[in-house]
């Protein structure tokens, strides 16, 4: 039995193929973007302030490359491999800007599975509605790991 709730959690790397794909779509929004921004004390005028972004060659304020980096991590939590995963290497990069209140198509790809060291690479690509990709690259997973049972005794010290 798990201490506390029970929670589902996600595919072992024993059950994940090379070639599974995942396709997810986020819109973004200003209330995503004040959270972001509030919560990590982010005041860069190219994220908020229209007439400064006006000024660049952005014309329009853009997403924080983080914050999209957000949404690779969150999706990696909860679907591929899902919770109890994580990501102990990133390499993405972000060839185009995306303005606020674009769509955005993540698309992720598991390229190779390394059982002995528990780790599998995840291709990621996302792009806006017009096909531009703002993301690519690789992030490394650890996948969860399998959990032991615990047995009454194993709590006593609780």
């Amino acid at each position: 039995m798990l201490m506390g709730k029970k929670r589902k959690m996600g595919r072992n790397i024993e059950d994940m193929t090379i070639g599974e794909k995942l396709t997810l779509t986020e819109k973004i929004e200003d209330k995503d973007l004040l959270l972001f921004l509030g919560l990590t004390n982010d005041a860069n005028p190219l994220y908020i302030q229209h007439d400064y972004a006006s000024q660049t060659p952005h014309k329009k304020p853009i997403v924080p490359t983080i914050m999209l980096t957000g949404f690779i991590t969150s999706a990696v939590s909860k679907y591929l491999p899902g919770p109890g995963s994580h990501i102990i290497g990133q390499n993405l990069t972000f060839p185009k800007a995306l303005p606020h209140y674009a769509t955005v198509e993540f698309l992720f790809e598991v390229t190779s599975i390394d059982r002995p060291n528990a780790q599998i690479e995840v291709n990621v690509e996302a792009v806006d509605e017009k096909g531009d990709v703002v993301v690519t690259g690789s992030v490394t997973v650890c996948p969860p790991h399998k959990l032991e049972r615990f047995e009454n005794s194993a709590l006593d010290n609780f």
